[in-house]
């Protein structure tokens, strides 16, 4: 038997005691924001841009991201599912529980798919009728049919396929990925934006900068004009005197800020500014498509008015990418055009039509020059589709399971990952989620997913949250 002892201490010892505890506390903060700042990119505020060692070696030095906004059907376009003939007209069985879903179809009938599949490619890849173009680019993309993400609307899933979180306040992956990398091309944006239609859901902040410096957010072009709006000084202003008005207030923020060193906020200004002259020069000719020959334009089917705004888009982002342009995003169907809750045959007729020739024509026309190889080209939406029916002819949202593409950059040709359930309303076999995707985009371009850092608050952000896995299985 252990005998009683009578503990007995004076508040003075206890104050001592813990007072010695705090202080361990708070060198360990210390000692974590010390790693933290030794992780994070090192930043010339007059040059933040400038590029930047990866953390390993890349297989990419570009991303082109063909972000289908809306919700594509995963089921109408690359997974066929031949029980929804069978069970079609029928309740989903009860073996799936019920199922949530923002217009309440979980309990209504399967819709088989009109469209016709076929295997395509040495790979032997399964694609529909809808996008016979890109069928025959199938060889040279990894098509991963098994994503989830988190949000169930647009607003909020738009935003995870951007940010990470289904909440509005972080930065976009276009941005963290500027700020780990910064560019190859000092006269041109390092991340721009372009959207065929209205804004996208949620706006501007889907290539925002968030809490990150904000000359890491990315840069709207416009489809027509000038790519920029603002861009070209005003009538009657020589370049003489535009270089004499930027010299000049260049002169008297460098006076200003001789006492102020610790301010990074007007030199990240004056970068801006001469980062502005010099695209006056470069920007235009960057996205002048008369360059082009007949051949390319019509690979990319600008001769052809279903499509030749996106091909035009997708022909520009080429154009950027070979002029060292880090991160750039193409919106179709911007406004959430691919949302077919009703009318699916006339919605994705629409939208196949205005996307497939410039999709397959960007990835043909990348390959033949060189650029595939050194080029991460992405296609997706924010979700699929529900096999079950929302009304006569339309589907609802589905996050549980749903299709995306990638190619070149490292990724693996010719082939299929994952699988979703015999219906395709959940991702049933290596399951991959949105952070796994911003891991792999990083990990292809160089960085540790987990080692780009930005200390805010006493604590290391990264893109992925806490969470998220490269997905090594489809890469080279």
């Amino acid at each position: 038997m252990i005998p009683h002892r009578e503990w007995t201490t004076s508040r003075r010892d206890f104050l001592e005691r813990a007072g010695l505890g705090f202080g361990g506390l708070a060198l360990a903060t210390l000692l974590a924001e010390e790693e933290a700042r030794a992780e994070s990119p090192k930043i010339d505020p007059l040059h933040p841009v400038a590029p930047r060692p990866s953390h390993f070696g890349a297989k990419a030095d570009s991303v082109i991201f063909l972000f289908m906004e809306g919700g594509p059907s995963h089921i109408d376009l690359f997974d066929p599912k031949p029980e929804l003939e069978k069970y079609a007209g029928k309740p989903l069985p009860a073996s799936f529980g019920k199922v949530f879903t923002p217009m309440g179809v979980g309990g209504n009938n399967l819709l088989p798919t009109r469209h016709k599949f076929k295997q395509h490619g040495q790979a032997g890849t399964w694609v529909s009728d809808w996008y016979p173009e890109v069928a025959t680019v199938v060889d040279d993309i990894a098509l991963v049919r098994s994503w989830w993400a988190d949000g169930v609307n647009h607003v909020g899933s738009v935003c995870q396929m951007n940010t990470g979180s289904i909440l509005a306040g972080r930065p976009s992956l276009g941005a963290w990925v500027t700020y780990g990398l910064g560019t190859a091309n000092q006269n041109l944006p390092a991340f721009v934006v372009m959207n065929d239609a209205a804004e996208p859901v949620g706006g501007p902040r889907n290539w925002g900068n968030a809490w990150l410096p904000a000359t890491f957010q990315g840069t709207p072009f416009r489809k027509d004009g000038a790519p920029i709006l603002y861009l070209n000084p005003p009538k009657g202003i020589s370049d003489e005197q535009q270089r004499a008005k930027l010299d000049l207030i260049n002169s008297l923020d460098s006076h200003h800020a001789r006492s102020r060193s610790d301010d990074t906020r007007l030199s990240a200004r004056l970068a801006a500014y001469e980062l502005a002259y010099r695209m006056q020069a470069e920007a235009p000719g960057a996205v002048d498509l008369s360059q082009e020959s007949a051949e390319t334009k019509t690979l990319y089917g600008l001769d052809d008015e279903r499509c030749k705004d996106y091909g035009a888009m997708c022909l520009r982002a080429r154009r950027l990418v070979e002029r060292g342009v880090r991160f750039v995003q193409l919106y179709c169907g911007s406004g959430s055009q691919w949302d077919a809750h009703s009318n699916l045959e006339g919605n994705h007729s629409k939208l196949c039509a205005r996307s497939d020739k410039p999709v397959a024509g960007l990835i043909k026309d990348l390959k033949r020059r060189g650029l595939l190889e050194r080029t991460l080209v992405v296609w997706g939406g924010e979700f699929g589709r529900t096999p079950m029916t929302e009304g006569k002819d339309g589907r609802d949202h589905n996050p549980y399971g749903f299709s995306m593409f990638m190619a070149g950059g490292g990724v693996k040709p010719g082939i299929t990952y994952g699988t979703t359930d015999e219906f395709g309303l959940y991702a049933v076999e290596n399951k991959v989620h949105v952070h796994d995707l911003h891991a792999t985009i990083l990990h292809l371009l160089g960085l540790d997913h987990k080692r780009l850092t930005f200390l805010r608050d006493g604590r290391e952000e990264r893109l992925t949250v806490n969470a998220g896995n490269v997905i090594k299985p489809i890469l080279i």
